[in-house]
């Protein structure tokens, strides 16, 4: 008798092959994106005070640029962790806005500070002293400036997670029929609907290995797939099968029968040991509810 052929493995996705380049593509973006401004923000302010003839040395404008994109290259990652923390919502649009606004302020104030810091630093270093101005007037002017550059940098990163989203492939709950009673409850639904790269396609929930709350989303993980759907980690725990479905800390819900084992920690928490390698935290809240389950 003869052995069946092996299934082959699915080819890899585009979101697949992204990933290991993931990190480079985001941090190499930064980089080379605000370094390349600062360049050719110091050749053109350079050539500017060349023109009017302004007594500047060549050296100044580049430490003027360079000492701002040091800053900026600083604080994208606060942006990135704010902008998870504070993610667009358009039914809060109001809020989410105020939000960015104060932090801009907050932006403008670590930026102009330590611009200014790197910048007395250079000029004693070529034995020269840099002059600010009048904080009042210079912080104003400086601020009109950093706002467009806040607002330019947290659109550029809500854009690139919408894509990330598109190109990963974002789940939706199936929703009740127009006419007539839908195929499945509703409220606990058996499957959901997966749009990715322009294909629909439905997963089974009870194929979901485990969720993870990320800002306005949750991450679903299956098959080594995450899949971001809209909700709330505490929204969509209602609308899971409690009997497979279990809270184990504030940020992730985990398919019971994906359990091999439970590390108790000294601290009251535990960590969950999948049966695929993965590592999850268990608040010491959920441990003992857990383990009566499992």
């Amino acid at each position: 008798m003869s052995t069946p052929a092996a299934t082959p493995a699915p080819a890899p996705s585009a979101y697949d092959r992204y990933r290991p380049w993931q990190r480079l593509v985001e941090i190499g973006f930064w980089v080379v994106t605000i370094l390349a401004n600062a360049i050719g923000n110091s050749v053109t302010v350079l050539m500017d005070v060349r023109r009017v003839g302004l007594d500047v040395a060549d050296w100044e404008p580049a430490v003027w640029e360079f000492s701002s994109a040091l800053l900026w290259l600083a604080i994208v990652p606060c942006l990135v962790w704010f902008t998870r923390r504070v993610p667009l919502q358009w039914d809060g649009l109001r809020r989410y806005l105020g939000l960015h606004l104060a932090a801009s302020v907050v932006v403008c104030l670590v930026h102009v500070g330590g611009m200014v810091g790197l910048r007395v630093l250079a000029y004693r270093i070529m034995g020269d002293t840099y002059t600010f101005g009048d904080w009042a007037t210079e912080l104003g002017y400086e601020y009109i400036k950093d706002i467009r550059s806040y607002a330019g940098m947290v659109l550029a990163i809500e854009i690139y997670r919408l894509l990330l989203r598109r190109l990963q492939g974002e789940v939706s709950l199936l929703a009740a029929p127009d006419e007539g009673p839908p195929l499945e409850p509703v409220d606990r639904p058996e499957r959901f609907l997966v749009r990715k790269l322009g294909r629909e396609f439905l997963v089974a929930a009870a194929d979901v290995e485990w969720l993870q709350a990320a800002g306005n989303y949750v991450n679903l993980h299956m098959r080594g797939h995450d899949y971001p759907l809209r909700s709330t980690i505490a929204g969509i725990e209602t609308r899971l099968d409690p009997a497979r479905f279990a809270r184990v800390h504030r940020s992730y819900i985990v398919n019971l029968d994906r359990i091999a084992s439970i590390e108790p920690l000294d601290t009251g928490d535990a960590r969950l040991h999948l049966v695929d390698g993965t590592v999850l935290p268990c608040s010491r809240r959920h441990r003992a509810a857990l383990r009566e389950r499992v």
